[in-house]
């Protein structure tokens, strides 16, 4: 069986204040292309469409587009699961339907996680997607009140798959999660602010592939059977280093995997530029295109007038300017909130206001608040 597998889209992003929908879009012409030519059985989609439970219409627009040529046109199974920043109930919206169509889509948790099964010449290979929830609603689901955390909610679930997966049989998860030894960006919102949110890989130990979404980076955590595929594109200047890509696997008879990674080149690249600002103003080598988005780390220690008018003479694209030199010797200083959690934000503008550091309690309260809030969000 050959399937590629690809998560956390973020369709409708703005990052530091520019729409990236044309530029997601560029990106995804070239899943399209690659798609046309591998001629994959399917298509995993492991959460985090869009980048908020109420997407803009172009990020709408541009989904709908999207796999309409895929389902469509290359008449190829698509399963999506919904991630942590999806609404569950709008991605829901005609699923019933589109499963006519080979087109499943998980927005909502069930009680019973229900297999796809696809077959290739060796037979059936059994895919259980689970779509991301908060933990009161897979208590809900369970009928059960004990008190879980997003950990403890995702193996209550992966037990009840064990339970009725057939034996000897080859086997896929879908999981937006966040496991044990993967490696985080500055752009993945906690999937929680309270109790444990990260598993360990062993819970996986029954399938043969693990299609997860969340982290953005692409990697695999413990073996090549757990991956992820990274997000569509950088969506943080901590991940200018990153190769984003898809994943391309191909499983045989008694289920092992061959994963490969298919690179995916951006229309305007995430890159950090350091130095002087006489070296930073020369012109950019010819591999590089000046109309990346670009954070600059200027080392000077002056004054300088119009910094950022000098430097979008050369970069259009300069969506911010870092002084180390000068946070080092004190004379800048604040918080980035591009690159710290709620919990810490808020602990920051606390201690400000009050003079004191955030209790026990007092954190916990927050957690739950933001937790609660997220939560609506995703149900509207």
């Amino acid at each position: 069986m050959k399937f590629i597998h690809t998560a956390d889209w973020h369709l409708g992003r703005i990052f530091w204040g520019v729409h990236l929908t044309e530029d997601q879009s560029y990106v995804l012409d070239q899943l399209v292309s690659i798609i046309r030519d591998i001629k994959p059985d399917a298509i995993l989609i492991s959460g985090d469409i869009y980048d908020r439970s109420v997407p803009p219409s172009e990020a709408v627009w541009l989904l709908d587009e999207v796999i309409s040529k895929i389902v469509l046109g290359f008449k190829i199974p698509m399963i999506i699961i919904a991630g942590n920043h999806d609404s569950s109930a709008r991605l829901d919206f005609a699923s019933r339907l589109l499963q006519e169509q080979r087109f499943h889509i998980f927005g909502s948790l069930d009680s019973r996680i229900k297999p796809i099964v696809i077959e290739d010449k060796y037979g059936p290979v059994y895919l259980y997607p689970i779509p991301y929830a908060e933990p009161a609603i897979v208590r809900e689901k369970l009928e059960d009140d004990t008190p879980i955390d997003p950990a403890s909610a995702l193996k209550a679930i992966i037990d009840g798959v064990k339970e009725i997966k057939p034996k000897k049989t080859r086997s896929i998860l879908m999981a937006h999660a966040f496991v044990v030894g993967g490696k985080e960006s500055e752009s993945e919102r906690p999937l929680s602010i309270g109790g444990t949110s990260t598993v360990e890989a062993s819970l996986f130990d029954s399938f043969d592939f693990v299609a997860l979404g969340h982290l953005h980076r692409p990697q695999n955590v413990d073996n090549e059977r757990i991956i992820y595929p990274g997000s569509l594109m950088k969506y943080s200047f901590s991940e200018a280093s990153h190769t984003k890509s898809v994943s391309f696997i191909e499983m045989d008879d008694n289920g092992n995997c061959v994963v490969e990674r298919i690179p995916l080149k951006p229309r305007r690249d995430v890159r950090i530029v350091r130095g002087y600002l006489k070296d930073v103003l020369k012109p950019p080598k010819k591999d590089e295109n000046p109309k990346d988005f670009v954070l600059v780390q200027l080392l000077d220690t002056d004054a300088i007038l119009d910094v950022m008018g000098q430097l979008r003479e050369v970069y259009p694209n300069v969506l911010h300017l870092e002084r180390p030199n000068l946070e080092f010797s004190g004379q800048v200083q604040g918080i980035d909130h591009h690159k710290v959690d709620d919990i810490s934000l808020f602990s920051s503008f606390f201690s400000q206001v009050t003079g004191e550091k955030l209790s026990k309690v007092q954190r916990d309260t927050f957690a739950s608040i933001v937790d609660e809030i997220r939560s609506n969000e995703r149900k509207e």
